[in-house]
């Protein structure tokens, strides 16, 4: 290390004095003798020339600063006048607002500093008003949104920039099964649908990591019946960071991002989140090894039934008319038929998908997609029906059984398992003492006595019986008890009518009587 020390100060005054052809010369005979980088060999002879005669050459360079507190006084005055604008509007404004400053003699500057000030550029004015911003807030630091290089640097791709796109541009997107709570690990269900053609594949997540969206990727580039070519994502972290993409980019998949807070932007993948995988596995919390297992194997199944035997809709147009937006659709389609119409999809690729279409029986893939379901339906939030009273709800293996049970559990109005409420013990709330009840009897004395009693004529006898337990407050309870006392009454009045007339239509009553019922004290409410 001492010989590099003395080579570099032999050579830092050749290198001083030389020009810029020269320099260059310098500089590769020195990374070949140091074996430096020539960035690195750059510095070290810029800190030589720097050093004061007989310095050693490790010292750190010092240099003086431009702006000196005169100037950075002068900037809090000019902060503070402006009401605290950012550093790029406060260097507009610094012509305007420094001379009338200095007419009311708030400000007075040397023709040196005056220079500075005017001279000094946006960057530096945040740099020097750092500090004063940080006391200006109370001693805290103004917190950045988080908006990470990746995210950057990935390109933005709205609804309208699709323009018809061949079969292998993709959305993606994750759904969240963690129930009412996104606490702790639970499983993810990561979601591609093909722009073009509507081809949806689904794949479970053991938790939100980055190396396992490549890793499922990966896999669905397997299952899709063509080739990857382009992928668009939201802003999540777990897809814009330092893996993902660049592993897109090694596989020549185009890599594209929504908007912020515009979930829009991909309409495709939201619409497939709700018909495809909440309707096939709810809003349950899962989490666990084996339960991602059991949910592959629902998706493993559901995928032919819906990429080849359900149909959906597509946007054909839409426009604005007024106040009024008129869409127009295509006819329904399934994703396999799209395919097998789109021109850009080749003949081999076509005659594969049929192929595999003649082998489906729809039914079978349904008792399939049935039976995950009940099994998945026990493992919701693990508090749901005993695992022996859901193996007896689930469905045979035999398609032929299953056929032939199908229709039943909607007569009997037995949903999905994975849809099925839990069901929890009623708790019966026993009835708290009131303060009224040691004085109901007199109460309903008084009301006997004079029916057209209202609350606070009551209130008032009670709080003069008791002035420290009965006062205003107490007026809604007193309301309260005395419509449930009317209502009683009204009851037992009819009650009463009833009995009468039966008794009336039974008996011969005699000329000039009249049958009478016991009179109940009913008055309006108080």
């Amino acid at each position: 290390m001492g010989a590099r020390r003395e080579i570099t100060v032999a050579v830092a005054a050749r290198y001083r004095s030389a020009g810029r052809t020269e320099k260059g010369l310098v500089l590769d005979e020195l990374c070949k003798l140091t074996g430096w980088h020539r960035k690195h060999a750059i510095r070290k002879l810029a800190g030589c020339e720097a050093l004061p005669p007989g310095a050693p050459p490790n010292t750190p360079r010092r240099r003086e600063p431009t702006y000196g507190a005169t100037i950075k006084d002068a900037l809090v005055a000019l902060w503070e006048a402006s009401d605290r604008i950012c550093g790029k509007r406060l260097k507009v404004m610094i012509p305007t607002l420094l001379p009338a400053l200095e007419r009311h003699g708030r400000l007075k500057l040397g023709k040196t500093d005056l220079a500075l000030l005017l001279s000094i550029s946006a960057a530096t004015i945040d740099r020097l008003l750092i500090d004063t911003k940080v006391a200006a807030s109370g001693g805290r630091r103004r917190r950045v949104g988080f908006y990470s290089a990746i995210r950057r640097e990935v390109p933005i791709r709205t609804f309208n920039d699709w323009n018809d796109p061949a079969p292998g541009f993709c959305e993606v997107d994750m759904v969240a099964h963690g129930g009412t709570s996104v606490a702790g690990s639970f499983i993810q269900t990561l979601t591609m649908v093909d722009v073009a053609t509507g081809w949806t594949e689904c794949l479970p997540l053991v938790t939100r990591e980055s190396g396992l969206v490549v890793e499922a990727m990966a896999r669905a580039q397997s299952l899709f019946p063509w080739l990857i070519v382009g992928a668009d994502f939201d802003n999540d972290s777990a897809f814009m960071n330092d893996i993902v993409v660049p592993w897109c980019r090694t596989q020549k998949i185009e890599v594209t991002r929504s908007r912020a807070y515009k979930k829009n932007d991909q309409a495709f993948v939201e619409q497939k989140n709700g018909a495809v995988v909440r309707r096939l596995v709810g809003y349950g919390r899962f989490d666990g090894v084996e339960t991602a297992k059991l949910i592959a194997r629902l998706y493993a199944a559901a995928r032919l039934h819906v990429n080849f035997f359900q149909p959906s809709f597509k946007l054909k147009d839409k426009r604005r008319e007024g106040a009024k937006v008129i869409k127009r659709y295509h006819a329904p389609a399934t994703p396999y038929a799209r395919a097998l119409a789109h021109p850009k999809v080749g003949k081999a690729v076509k005659q594969r998908l049929r192929e595999i279409y003649r082998t489906l029986d729809p039914v079978a893939l349904l008792a399939e997609v049935r039976a995950a379901q009940t099994e998945l339906g026990t493992r919701v939030d693990r508090r749901g029906t005993s695992d022996g009273a859901a193996a007896a709800r689930t469905p045979s293996s035999d398609a032929a059984t299953f056929a032939k049970g199908l229709g039943k559990t909607i007569e009997a109005g037995e949903p999905r398992a994975t849809h099925r409420r839990i069901r929890r013990p009623y708790k019966t709330r026993v009835r708290m003492p009131s303060m009224l009840d040691p004085h109901l009897a007199d109460i309903e004395s008084w009301l006997a006595a004079e029916p057209q009693l209202t609350a606070i004529a009551i209130l008032g006898r009670l709080s003069n019986r008791a002035p420290a337990e009965f006062a205003s407050p107490q007026h809604s309870n007193v309301q309260r008890l005395l419509k449930t006392l009317r209502t009683k009454a009204a009851h037992q009045l009819i009650a009463g009518k009833v009995e009468v007339d039966k008794v009336a239509a039974h008996a011969v009553v005699p000329a000039g009587t009249t049958a009478c019922v016991p009179a109940v004290p009913v008055a309006p409410p108080g």
